[in-house]
């Protein structure tokens, strides 16, 4: 009888011990097999920040995933992938091309907010030389009919985002002269003259001001305010397949997030988790000097993942109508916001904490 006890109560043990070891983790190879890895496009920009703060924190992990985040040269580069299922989520800017795929039936959605521009946020900015400026031969607006201007690419938000700023002069980009270079060849064109501005983002932007050759005209968040720039993209094989997992990935992505915008403040890092927060930046991005972090202007990306459909209606109808839009696609067809607002019922709306 003692010794029946004694098994019962050694028994007992065991089954709390192993109970014990999976609540905090301590059972890897029952971990590890719960582990889903989740392939993830990303551009080396701060707008990727939310993916480096869920992965240096634990966040994914947390959500039983293995993240891998592969670099890409352009975010249109992430498209086949996308659609073949070689990569589970991705992000890049809103363009006519992007409309375009899903239109010739390629598999992904948007499914939340990556970079935007509400008020006092500006992702990038209309940058014109300083001796226009200073000589008098730019005092507003008209003054640029027939200017050579630089924009990162062709049917983008960009785009868009200028030609509604030259309307309000009475003017469109089809006056002026484009040209399409990177946001680094900028810096050299203006300091050559090549032209007379260009649309630039950080930390170019702080570093032709520090040149003395550029000046800030206008912030994206004036000239289209809460203009929806960029966007996370999920492959549909991904959520069709194994939406528990893009799911797991949305939440620990938006906690991510929100770990970020609490360290912002009227666009600049600021606060008790600033020099924290740009440890992870300068770990994961290609930015690597942690003094400039303190000085650029950062981007803004919704902490809850919301798309602002509006503006997304409005881009697809500006590329409709110049022409660069094949077939009959709508933001419908392209977007998927339940996954970011299942998300944030279990976490709870986003609230600031620092």
């Amino acid at each position: 009888m003692h010794t029946r006890w004694l098994i019962a109560i050694g028994g007992l043990v065991a089954t709390l011990a192993l109970a014990s070891a999976l609540a905090t983790g301590l059972a890897p190879a029952a971990r590890a097999e719960q582990t889903r890895l989740v392939r993830v496009g990303i551009s080396n920009t701060v707008a990727d920040v939310g993916n480096y703060v869920a992965d240096k924190r634990g966040y994914f992990a947390a959500e039983g995933l293995s993240v891998k985040l592969i670099p890409f040269d352009a975010a249109a580069m992430m498209i086949a992938p996308l659609a073949s299922g070689e990569l589970d989520a991705g992000g890049g800017g809103v363009a006519a091309g992007l409309f375009n795929a899903v239109g010739r039936g390629v598999s992904l959605k948007i499914v939340g907010d990556k970079s935007s521009s509400p008020r006092g946020m500006a992702t990038g900015a209309l940058m014109l030389r300083s001796e226009l400026i200073t000589s008098g031969r730019y005092r507003s607006l008209a003054d640029m009919r027939g200017w050579t201007l630089a924009l990162p690419a062709q049917a983008t938000a960009t785009s868009a985002t200028l030609d509604r700023y030259l309307a309000t002069a009475g003017m469109s980009l089809k006056e002026m002269h484009l040209v399409y270079l990177s946001f680094p060849a900028m810096v050299s064109a203006l300091q050559n003259a090549a032209v007379e501005g260009a649309f630039m983002v950080e930390p170019g932007i702080t570093r032709v001001e520090d040149l003395g050759v550029a000046r800030w005209i206008a912030g994206d968040d004036e000239m289209s305010p809460g203009h929806e720039i960029a966007v996370s993209l999920n492959s549909e094989q991904f959520l069709r397949n194994d939406r528990d997992s893009a799911l797991r990935y949305m939440r620990a992505l938006l906690r991510g997030i929100r770990d970020y915008t609490d360290t912002v403040e009227a666009g600049h890092l600021h606060g008790p988790g600033a020099e924290a927060m740009i440890a992870i930046l300068t770990e994961y991005s290609l930015i690597k000097d942690a003094a400039l972090y303190r000085r650029i202007r950062m981007p803004a990306t919704d902490p809850d993942g919301r798309l602002n459909i509006a503006s997304l209606e409005a881009d697809l109808a500006y590329f409709r109508a110049q022409g660069l839009i094949k077939g009959d696609v709508q933001v419908a067809d392209v977007v998927d916001s339940s996954l970011a607002e299942q998300a944030v019922r279990a976490l709870g709306p986003y609230r600031r904490t620092q």
